[in-house]
């Protein structure tokens, strides 16, 4: 794929996200769906590896990038999550006061709304990619329960998932 197709692609999808993985959507579109460079598979390996390292959700982005194009497609997909940080000040300056006019603030409540159901979309897909096995399906369900009824460190979460799965790995 041309790396400025890439870059373009990833910008999009990070100009267009409210938050980390609400891009997800937009990069499944386009790169699983339309252009067929990247699979469900190294979708979820890039959230996957994108989620566990330090910094912003959207960090997923650079791992997408490298498994289109390796180390240069890394290089696009850091350079469109850069991309919106520069912009975001002359448009904070643009805006100034009309944000909080009631109808800015009902267009971003709508768009916060679609991006939601976007996500919602977008990750059936993947679930049904990831979710291989019984002990995988209980291993999600199980943490879903944890983090919604405890207020457990999502990173105890994680850590016993990986510890389940792998104790799953072993016994089957």
């Amino acid at each position: 794929m041309n790396l400025l197709l890439l870059y373009l692609l990833l910008l999009k999808a990070t100009v267009t996200s409210f938050s980390g993985l609400t891009s997800l959507p937009v990069v499944r579109n386009d790169l699983v769906l339309r252009y067929r460079v990247l699979t469900d598979r190294e979708l979820n390996a890039a959230v996957v590896v994108g989620r566990t390292g330090p910094g912003p959700y959207g960090l997923y982005i650079v791992s997408v990038g490298y498994f289109v194009a390796g180390v240069p497609g890394a290089f696009c997909g850091y350079l469109a999550l850069v991309t919106p940080a520069f912009l975001i000040v002359p448009i904070l300056r643009y805006l100034g006061a009309r944000a909080r006019r009631p109808g800015v603030r009902s267009a971003i409540q709508a768009a916060t709304l679609a991006a939601a159901g976007l996500i919602v979309a977008s990750t059936v897909p993947l679930a049904r990619d990831a979710l291989t096995s019984a002990a995988a399906v209980a291993i999600a369900i199980a943490s879903f329960i944890l983090l919604i009824a405890t207020r457990l460190d999502t990173l105890w979460v994680i850590a016993g998932s990986a510890v389940a799965g792998l104790v799953a790995g072993f016994l089957l």
